[in-house]
């Protein structure tokens, strides 16, 4: 046999090999993908993060679709042995010659792509909490990320919660129905790491939080940090258009004593928007935020707020309103948080108008009632009916609390001047309130 018969017959066999290679690849992908494909996930993985390991399920490759998944993924991490996992991950119209032939490969790999999971679930035991979704749908094509019913819970009861510190700790339970992501911008991310959309959006939105205030707050713990705090150190740009909360509920509560009943403050029918959510840019416009929701389902609340996030200083506006309400509805708060019953009180209307300047709050509060009438209740009993509990009651009817205030003939009233410095401790909302506390005890008396 001549050379150039050799050479013709070792590539008809080369080429009959590859071939058959390739056809059953087409084929019979999964022995392939379930070796070779996947013990190069996991070195990979490995190499990259050490104190980690994963663990990936059966794989799947279907060539028509272009279509890899896998059954499930579980990753746990080394010390804190936290988990993150799911049931179910599944990656289409992936160009997977992009990894091949480019230095950075996800932007162009991922142009196409849609990516889907399904019960993912990240268990952090150093916290104690549980972050689950049934689905998540990302599409890049359509620049839009949606996760489905969003859980985040404590793995543990409420009292095995507390008890895991001697200080004051807040247990927080979260619910979302659907939270969505339009126009996010993917290119960014990959190639800037930079966060951009045009709107987030989430309906029914269920908050419940709870403070065990019968511990004392930890001096030593770090200060809570405010929203341009947090905004302004992450390393990531961000630039959201719009931040939109509709028909959410809002139940925030206190416990002074285990096994009481603790103090409740709800808002129902929670509708928010935030404009303009943006860091690192110097001479950025403020986020403009309007919030409305039924205070204790009795009163329509509104706020309005003006606050910069790529401000290092805590500066902002913030004024609303609160419709007519019974001040006895308070009582479900105030008897155990304050020791004080409302015997009696209906406010028409109140309005208030705060700006705070490197955390220090001034402004007014406006506020027509009539009738109010305040107990002092014994902390323990919760009874009024005591010698000292009387005595404080008539001292404050006396001397302390403004029974009505209403407009006089000429249109004046009594209005409260707030002044207010924020605590290395405050958190926002509290910061927000108490400023607002402190107007409203101008007016009342307290």
């Amino acid at each position: 046999m001549s050379l150039r018969n050799a050479l013709k017959y070792i590539s008809l066999v080369i080429c009959s090999l590859l071939l058959i290679c390739v056809l059953a690849f087409v084929f019979f992908p999964e022995p392939f993908i379930n070796t070779v494909f996947k013990e190069l996930i996991t070195k990979s993985f490995t190499k990259a993060y050490p104190g980690y390991s994963i663990r990936i399920g059966e794989m799947h490759y279907h060539v028509w679709n272009n279509r890899l998944s896998c059954d499930s993924i579980s990753v746990k991490t080394g010390k804190t042995k936290n988990v993150y996992s799911v049931t179910s991950l599944s990656l289409r119209a992936i160009g997977w010659m992009s990894f091949i032939i480019k230095e950075n490969p996800l932007p162009s790999a991922l142009e196409h792509a849609v990516i889907e999971t399904k019960n993912a679930n990240f268990r952090f035991n150093n916290s104690h909490y549980q972050l689950r979704f049934s689905n998540v749908h990302i599409s890049v094509p359509d620049s839009d990320i949606t996760f489905d019913s969003l859980k985040i819970y404590p793995t543990i009861d409420q009292e095995s919660f507390f008890a895991q510190s001697r200080f004051r700790q807040t247990l927080f339970r979260v619910s979302v129905p659907e939270l969505k992501i339009a126009g996010f911008d993917f290119l960014q991310l990959f190639l800037k790491s930079s966060f951009t959309a045009v709107a987030v959006k989430t309906t029914n939105v269920i908050l419940d939080i709870l403070i065990n205030k019968d511990k004392t707050y930890d001096e030593s713990s770090p200060n809570p940090l405010m929203p341009n705090e947090i905004l302004t150190s992450l390393k990531q740009k961000v630039n959201i258009d719009s931040f939109i909360i509709q028909n959410s509920i809002l139940k925030y509560n206190e416990r002074f004593i285990v096994g009481s009943k603790p103090g409740i403050l709800t808002f129902s029918k929670v509708n928010i928007r935030i404009n303009n959510i943006v860091n690192h840019q110097v001479g950025a416009k403020p986020a403009l935020i309007h919030a409305e929701g039924m205070f204790m389902n009795s009163s329509l609340m509104k706020l309005n707020m003006e606050l910069p996030l790529s401000s290092k200083l805590l500066s902002l506006k913030y004024s609303g309103s609160l419709n007519s309400m019974d001040v006895t509805i308070l009582n479900s708060f105030l008897e155990p948080a304050e020791n004080h019953r409302v015997k009696s009180g209906f406010l028409e209307a109140a309005s208030f108008n705060v700006l705070v300047d490197s955390g220090k709050a001034t402004g007014t509060v406006g506020l027509i009632y009539k009738d109010l009438l305040v107990a002092v209740i014994n902390k323990n009993s919760k009874s009024e009916a005591g010698f000292f509990d009387k005595l404080f009651t008539l001292i404050g009817k006396l001397f302390v609390t403004r029974k009505s205030n209403l407009p006089d003939v000429n249109g004046n009233m009594k209005i409260g001047k707030i002044n207010y410095i924020r605590k290395p401790n405050d958190y926002f909302l509290q910061f927000i309130w108490f400023a607002l506390r402190s107007g409203i005890g101008n007016v009342v008396g307290f």
